[in-house]
C-alpha cells in the first residue's frame, strides 16, 4: 500500500534514514525539519500519514498533533520521541497520535508500524482494512442511536456526526460488532495494535475517556460505554436497558 508521507524530523541523519526506508517500501516521502512546516504541508497536501518528532524547532510535535486534531484533520500520526516515560507517551495519545515510538528505534519496525497504520485506517475506496472482517465493511453497526459505519469511517449519535481518531474508531467498531460483550483492556489493546512497549492498559482508559466525551450525554455518568469493574468495558443501548427495567 503506497502512501504520501510527511516526515517531520530536525535530525538530518535520522530523517534521511527514515526517508530511505519508507521510499524503499514504495511511499512518496516529504522531509521537513520543523513543526510549522509540517503543519503547512499537511494543510496543503493532505498526506496519508505524518511521522512526527516531538522535539522540533518553531512548533514541537505535540503542538502539531494538537492543532491537527483541533482542525479535525484525520491524517494518521506516528510520533517519535526520546522520552520514554508512560506519562509522556500517554500525553501524545491523549492529544490524538495514532502510534508512538521511542528512540532509538529500528527502521524496520517503523516501516512495519506504518504498514499496519495504513492498512487498518484506509480511506473510503481503499483496500479492505485489517481491523475489521470484510463481512462488516459494508455493514452499518447500530447500538441504539449510535451508528458506526466501518466502510466510510463515520460515527453518528442520534444523527449527529462524531469525529473519532483512528484509535477511538477501532475500539468503537470492535465493541459495536458485539454489543453488551465485556471487552478486557488487553483485548482492546489488541485492537489498538503495536503501541510502544512502555504503553500499558492506561492507553485504553485514555481512549475510553475521550469516547465518552463524544458519545455520552453526560461523560461523568456514562450510559453507553460502561465500565465493568475488574474486567473492562462494554458498549450497550441505554434505551434498551431502560425498556427492560420498566418491563
Amino acid at each position: 500500500m503506497c502512501a504520501n508521507i510527511v516526515v517531520a524530523e530536525d535530525d538530518a541523519k535520522q530523517a534521511e534514514l527514515v526517508r530511505r526506508y519508507l521510499e524503499h517500501e514504495g511511499h512518496a516521502v516529504t522531509v521537513l525539519a520543523d513543526g510549522r512546516a509540517a503543519l503547512e504541508e499537511v494543510r496543503r497536501g493532505e498526506p496519508d500519514l505524518v511521522v512526527l518528532d516531538v522535539m522540533m524547532p518553531r512548533t514541537d510535535g505535540l503542538d502539531v498533533v494538537r492543532i491537527l486534531r483541533a482542525e479535525r484533520r484525520e491524517v494518521l500520526v506516528l510520533m517519535l520521541t526520546a522520552r520514554s516515560t508512560e506519562d509522556d507517551l500517554l500525553l501524545g495519545l491523549d492529544l490524538g497520535a495514532d502510534d508512538y515510538m521511542t528512540k532509538p528505534f529500528s527502521p524496520r519496525e517503523l516501516t512495519a508500524r506504518v504498514r499496519t497504520l495504513l492498512r487498518r485506517n484506509r480511506r473510503p475506496g481503499a483496500a479492505t482494512s485489517a481491523s475489521a472482517p470484510a463481512a462488516v465493511e459494508d455493514e452499518v453497526l447500530e447500538v441504539g442511536t449510535l451508528r458506526v459505519d466501518p466502510a466510510r469511517h463515520e460515527v453518528t449519535v442520534g444523527g449527529t456526526a462524531i469525529v473519532c481518531t483512528p484509535g477511538e474508531f477501532r475500539i468503537l467498531t470492535a465493541m459495536a460488532m458485539e454489543p453488551d460483550r465485556v471487552f478486557s483492556r488487553q483485548r482492546l489493546l489488541e485492537e489498538l495494535h503495536g503501541f510502544d512497549k512502555y504503553i500499558s492498559n492506561r492507553t485504553v482508559d485514555v481512549h475510553v475517556m475521550h469516547l465518552r466525551k463524544k458519545i455520552e450525554d453526560d461523560p461523568r455518568r456514562p450510559a453507553r460505554l460502561l465500565t465493568v469493574f475488574g474486567v473492562g468495558y462494554k458498549l450497550t443501548d441505554p434505551e434498551k436497558k431502560a425498556r427492560r427495567a420498566s418491563a
